[in-house]
């Protein structure tokens, strides 16, 4: 992990890094008694264009929780390059949405692919994240895509709570996934997501194995995500940390 850039902003210290040449941002209190606990921010879109909506949902963890938060740049997203394959998936998709036509097959070839690649490399960041002396476990997932934070809530132990946002498209494989999903689990609806099949989400939740689950239904479109839920997010992870 090679540190690229820091800054100081009313006690967050926010750095910039990249491993394997993957771009991360990594933020974490100015000052802390020691090591302190993680949360990986999942997104849908490259660093730069995410980068004032990721740092206020860090913040909300850094300043009144005291955890640390991190995020990488999605395979494909930024500065990353782009997949031929999946560029045809989202054109095709957009052409099935816009005629009404069955779209499982166009959502497989969109996002398993993009799954496959991206949950290992969050793993990877993890390692290295942890071997950092100011961080340790445990850890929390929160954000989307929803079918990444899925897979790593099923194959990655050192995660012991996720805040899912219900906002993408989703694999009838990630559906037999949920099912083996057993943390603490807060999943986010926005319940006029033009993006978004609000049925599909309800099932989606329903499938989940977890014993502790709640469903945050908020009136709004896609991008209307109320802030309060952000804050309430970092509680939840708070009362998961121990």
């Amino acid at each position: 992990m090679k540190f690229t850039f820091t800054r100081l902003d009313g006690g967050v210290v926010e750095r910039s890094f990249t491993l394997d040449g993957i771009p991360g941002i990594l933020w974490a209190p100015e000052s802390a008694p020691g090591p302190v606990p993680l949360v990986l921010l999942g997104h849908p879109g490259g660093l730069h264009a995410m980068h004032s909506r990721l740092a206020g949902r860090a913040r909300a963890s850094v300043l009144e929780h005291g955890f640390a938060a991190a995020t990488i740049e999605l395979p494909g997203g930024g500065e990353r390059t782009r997949s031929a394959a999946a560029e045809q998936a989202r054109s095709d998709l957009r052409r099935a949405l816009a005629t009404g036509e069955p779209v499982d097959e166009i959502v497989d070839r969109l996002v398993l692919p993009l799954v496959d690649k991206a949950v290992p490399e969050w793993q990877d960041a993890l390692d290295a994240l942890l071997a950092l002396p100011e961080v340790r476990g445990p850890v929390g997932f929160s954000g989307g895509p929803i079918a990444i934070g899925i897979r790593l809530a099923v194959v990655e132990p050192r995660i012991t709570a996720a805040v899912l946002f219900a906002g993408s498209f989703v694999p009838a494989a990630t559906l037999d996934e949920a099912r083996q999903v057993t943390i603490p689990l807060q999943v986010l609806l926005q319940w006029d997501d033009e993006t978004n099949d609000r049925q599909a989400s309800l099932n989606l939740f329903d499938a989940f194995g977890s014993e502790e689950k709640a469903l945050h239904a908020n009136m709004g479109g896609h991008a209307g995500v109320p802030q309060s839920e952000v804050t309430g997010g970092a509680r939840f992870f708070a009362r998961h940390s121990s």
